[in-house]
């Protein structure tokens, strides 16, 4: 087996209780890399993708890159991919950490979860010994408690748990998978689908070494690419120093800083909730790493009260913050730290009840449906807390709120107020303010996602080149690039931070290294191509029409009403054909019989 891989899958089906390990072919590691593209291809293979989401039927894939466990800068991710309850297309999810690592160096590329169990269980995965074990006494326990309890079980304070807590129980449809307390597979739901199996965690540990096949000539590549990554100001000193929520006040003077429910892109308190204002009213403790990573860009915070953890980050502090209105820190930092320790997607959960507060504040919610819990005004930190919970549990409008914007939005007649993109919810950047970047969340394979193609960093930040946020010309270009790129750094196991510092030449360095692969950089890109038309693919026949590459109405009939893109709305219009034919699809955003078999797809 090629370098750092392990080569190796595992198998489990909870429905039979069966344990296989399987070789992963050679040839699909080369074409497709690993992480995300290796597990799409598998997912794509083995998966009717017009399943119900969260039914037996569907499959549960955790999956490594080749760079995952190596002292490759950034290599701690891992990746959860399925098909999503929230969107009901292909989802990957990427989280950092220690757990990624921990598997690899336990002998695993890739776990793969089939069927469902009768009552709730637990892997367990000690090197070469797998187990299926219950879980029963951990049903109903936060992450936390369940990563305590699972350490203690184990007896070596050194594995390393993934898992879900009460949403994914529950089948919130954007609970999220959380390992290591703090770091989460956040996006999608794909801790309801772990849910609906009855998996309430997998407990990993390994003693064996992930090697390059010339340590030495890997070891001199990372050292060059550490070296690019402290040097870079964004990444050796503004993430280091602030964290994501750095960007808190950069995106809110650009003007498109999404608040009340994206109806403007100032938010008037932005002081108060930034990561400055983090620093300076005490909450901040100290910084905090994942795995092999030199940018340090984790928070960990502590509240008045003595509550502690991780986060705020940016996406977070923005989700309970300027979109729902709140100015209240504290406020905030409890809602995240609700999110972690009962496993729901901050982004989802903020917006969604951003998306509630705007149709009770219009009079579409009633009063008497909010049965027993605040009024869903915006401003209010009540209410960002309680509900918070409230989903977590299904508990009273709680269970609405469970269903996701999308889904809520159209129970009351008003599906328009829903600011998400195939049914999952937009982040923190209204896309009237940056036209690439709205390109992106139309696109994107998994609905309405940052990180399939951060346009930010060219449109807002300058790298790697500043370009004018209101342009449309070569946009799709632009957009293609970054999202075949990104599919390369999921791939890799490596984290899309590093991608301030570092380029294609370098993903492309490391990965020579790592895998005796003799890659060059055209190849590389046609990996990062070939996995986003594998994914658009699955898409397809999954029942996602071309149609839904679209944006909410507000942002392509409402001019931004303030700030310095005042008068702004996307030119979707302009830019969706552009892409189409960049990316070598029809007009109607099917990919060509040519362009698959370019990509070896046909």
């Amino acid at each position: 087996m090629p370098g750092t891989y392990a080569g190796k899958l595992l198998r489990v089906n909870l429905s039979t209780g069966e344990i296989k390990k399987e070789e992963i072919p050679e040839e699909l590691l080369r074409k497709f890399i690993g992480g995300r593209g290796l597990a799409s291809k598998y997912l794509f293979d083995e998966l009717d993708p017009t399943v119900d989401p969260l039914s037996p039927d569907n499959k549960l894939i955790f999956v490594t890159g080749p760079l995952t466990g190596t002292p490759a800068p950034t290599g701690g991710r891992y990746m959860v991919v399925t098909k999503g309850p929230l969107t009901g297309t292909i989802a990957c999810s990427n989280s950092g950490g220690f757990w990624g690592a921990e598997l690899k160096k336990a002998g695993y590329d890739m776990i793969i979860v089939e069927g469902k169990a009768e009552s709730p269980v637990y892997i367990s995965i000690k090197d070469d010994q797998v187990e299926i074990k219950d879980a029963s006494n951990l049903w109903g326990l936060t992450t936390h408690e369940v990563t305590d309890r699972l350490i203690e079980e184990v007896g070596d304070k050194t594995a390393r748990v993934a898992c879900i807590g009460p949403a994914g129980e529950n089948l919130v449809k954007f609970a999220c998978v959380i390992n290591d307390k703090h770091r989460a597979a956040g996006r999608t739901g794909v801790g309801a689908v772990m849910g609906s199996k009855n998996l309430k965690a997998i407990v990993v540990k390994g003693t064996g070494k992930v090697e390059a096949p010339n340590p030495e000539e890997f070891k001199e590549v990372i050292k060059e690419k550490i070296d690019k990554i402290r040097k870079n100001p964004v990444t050796g000193e503004g993430l280091p120093k602030l964290g994501t929520k750095v960007l808190d006040n950069i995106i809110n003077a650009n003007g498109l800083y999404p608040t009340r429910n994206f109806q403007t892109g100032v938010f008037e308190w932005t002081h108060e909730v930034c990561g400055e204002a983090l620093v300076e009213k005490g909450y901040l403790q100290r910084n905090k790493a994942c795995y092999a990573c030199p940018i340090g860009c984790g928070r960990y915070t502590k509240l008045p009260n003595g509550r502690e953890g991780e986060g705020p980050e940016y996406e977070t502090g923005w989700a309970f913050g300027a979109v729902c209105g709140v100015k209240d820190l504290i406020a905030i930092v409890e809602a995240n730290f609700l999110c972690n320790e009962l496993g729901l997607d901050t982004i989802s959960t903020g917006v969604t009840i951003a998306c509630a507060m705007e149709l009770y504040e219009r009079g579409f919610i009633p009063k008497e449906d909010l049965a027993k819990g605040p009024e869903l005004l915006f401003g209010s930190s009540e209410a960002i807390v309680y509900y918070t919970r409230a989903i977590a549990y299904r508990q009273g409008f709680g269970d609405k709120l469970a269903e996701g914007s999308y889904r809520l939005a159209s129970m009351y007649g008003h599906p328009e107020y829903s600011m998400s993109v195939k049914r999952q919810e937009l982040p923190a950047y209204d896309p009237r303010g940056a036209q690439g970047h709205a390109l992106e969340y139309a696109t994107s394979n998994r609905g309405g996602c940052h990180v399939r193609g951060y346009m930010i960093s060219p449109e807002i930040l300058g790298v790697p080149e500043k370009l004018d946020t209101q342009q449309v010309e070569g946009k799709a270009q632009w957009v293609k690039a970054f999202q075949d790129v990104t599919a390369v750094i999921d791939s890799a196991g490596v984290c899309l931070f590093s991608s301030f510092a570092l380029d294609i030449n370098d993903y492309t360095d490391l990965l020579k290294s790592a895998t005796g692969f003799d890659y060059t950089v055209e190849e590389v890109l046609k990996c990062g191509e070939r996995i986003w038309n594998l994914e658009r693919l699955f898409n397809l026949k999954a029942g996602i029409k071309p149609e839904e590459d679209t944006l909410p109405k507000r942002f392509l009939e409402e001019p931004l009403p303030e700030g310095p893109q005042k008068g702004a709305t996307v030119k979707l219009s302009q830019l969706l054909p552009e892409y189409y034919k960049v990316r070598g699809w029809t007009e109607n955003g099917i990919p060509t019989e040519e362009k698959l078999k370019e990509l070896s797809l046909a």
